[in-house]
């Protein structure tokens, strides 16, 4: 028997309201929950969510909806499920996000229709033991291209400062300073690196110098995950101080484009950070091919460097790769928003 549209819609909330539990989201769990009850029931979410249910799975359904609600809470336009939130009460705030819903049903049909914009800058503690590795190896100022980079604040990275246990690594001075879990030992690892270049793609970036850009940015965290929300507001004093152009443009156009400029004297970082999920196949494969390609034409003079941070189990794995010579290295194992790191 064929999938109806509630079930398929209401499989893609089950799905996130689960993830979003294994990443420490009991709020955001349990009112998805309440959302697939409520689409079986033909309830004010399904009327909202209906027609979506043919949605790619990397389209993230589940987040869109509760980022589109937590703009609604953000902006003032929901100060009942801002209340609720806060209070961290999931009764209440899922009755304040079922009459959000009712009361905003065509505006909330416009925001779904709005990608994620997850710029987790948490996951810089896992990048950075990639970035000192290319930096340790090559010798060289490193030029850093990240693709998928929403407002780039992980471009940044080197700005902000590290901390875990015994282990420290940045600026004292900055406004972000990132404590995190590490298991393994780090070596020996550059105390400073030369950044040489900055640049970025998203296929709808954010300027993160801008109220709506900030706005847009914080949508996306989840509201009961206290520490993430304090990262994001420190990152974007950050970003204010840090200006950097994100491009406009899809992956792997970007990127054969970018990755042919000759840039002797420096080594290339090409980065990504939970990026591949929301690719399709086709684009996703030509990303790669394009990365592999340039990859063949590095030399010792102008090395090439890719760097990922991708989905794997309970966490991602980071993976380095270095041309000339190509070897794959899997680096660390590291959380979904950063912390843990386990290096390997």
């Amino acid at each position: 028997m064929a999938e109806t549209a509630e079930q398929a819609i209401a499989g893609k909330l089950r799905w996130q309201a689960d993830a979003c539990r294994m990443l420490g989201s009991q709020l955001y769990g349990e009112l998805l929950d309440r959302a697939v009850e409520d689409i079986e029931a033909h309830g004010p979410i399904w009327e909202v969510l209906r027609g979506h249910e043919d949605d790619p799975e990397f389209s993230v359904l589940g987040l869109r909806m509760m980022g589109g609600l937590n703009r609604l809470a953000l902006s003032g336009s929901a100060p009942e499920l801002a209340t609720a939130y806060e209070a961290g009460d999931a009764t209440a705030a899922w009755e304040a996000l079922r009459e959000t819903v009712e009361r905003n049903a065509s505006e909330l049909r416009e925001l779904v229709d709005l990608p994620v914009q997850t710029n987790e800058v948490g996951r810089c503690v896992g990048l950075l033991f990639g970035f000192l590795a290319v930096a340790a190896e090559t010798g060289m100022p490193l030029r850093l291209l990240e693709v998928g980079a929403s407002a780039g604040l992980n471009l940044r990275w080197d700005r902000l400062g590290y901390a875990a246990g015994d282990f420290s690594w940045g600026r004292a001075d900055s406004a972000l300073r990132l404590e995190f879990e590490l298991e393994g030992e780090p070596g020996s690892l550059p105390p400073t690196v030369e950044i040489a270049e900055r640049r970025g793609c998203d296929a709808t970036p954010i300027d993160a110098t801008t109220a709506e850009g900030r706005l847009t940015l914080l949508t996306y965290v989840w509201p009961d995950q206290r520490e993430r929300i304090a990262r994001m507001e420190a990152a974007l004093e950050v970003a204010a101080e840090v200006l950097v152009a994100i491009d406009r443009e899809t992956a792997s156009t970007w990127t054969e484009r970018v990755l042919a400029e000759r840039t002797p004297g420096r080594a290339t970082v090409l980065y990504h950070s939970i990026v591949s999920q929301y690719l399709s196949e086709e684009e996703r494969a030509r990303f790669f091919e394009r990365i592999r390609a340039a990859g063949a034409r590095a030399t010792a003079e102008a090395p090439l460097a890719w760097l990922r941070m991708e989905p794997a189990d309970d966490r991602a794995d980071l993976h380095l790769t270095i041309w000339p010579g190509g070897e794959d290295r899997h680096l660390a194992r590291v959380g979904y928003h950063g912390s843990p790191v386990q290096l390997l």
